[in-house]
């Protein structure tokens, strides 16, 4: 099983800025993608982020120009930089990888973390 860790969520007021960190742990092959996914109560879980091992990323229109995802494929780390916090963005924040475990694995398997909450409020 692949594990993923996240922290750096917290209280923010609007404005400012959190930094999100995953780290993938486990008997890993190959990570094909890791993305930021973010759900309040009451509505769907979200996609926030992607970013391919190539270095393509994919970003909700909501968060464009705001945030930044990047990753460090030596770590099997994924960050995601956000700035200009609103309170709309208040959610629990769920860290995703797309992974093989074998070599002769041919699916990727989706991975989550537990998550971590974002709080944007004066």
């Amino acid at each position: 099983q692949v594990q993923l860790v996240e922290s750096g969520g917290g209280l923010v007021q609007p404005g400012g800025s959190l930094r999100l960190s995953c780290a993938a742990s486990g008997s890993i092959f190959r990570i094909n993608a890791m993305g930021w996914y973010r759900q309040v109560p009451g509505k769907q879980r979200e996609l926030v982020a992607t970013v391919t091992g190539g270095g393509s990323t994919n970003y909700a229109d909501s968060v464009k120009g705001r945030f930044t995802i990047s990753r460090d494929n030596t770590k099997n780390t994924v960050y995601l930089q956000m700035n200009s916090l609103k309170p709309e963005d208040t959610a629990v924040y769920t860290c995703n990888c797309k992974a093989r475990l074998t070599s002769y694995q041919s699916y990727d398997v989706d991975y989550w973390g537990k998550g971590t909450l974002v709080t944007v409020s004066s």
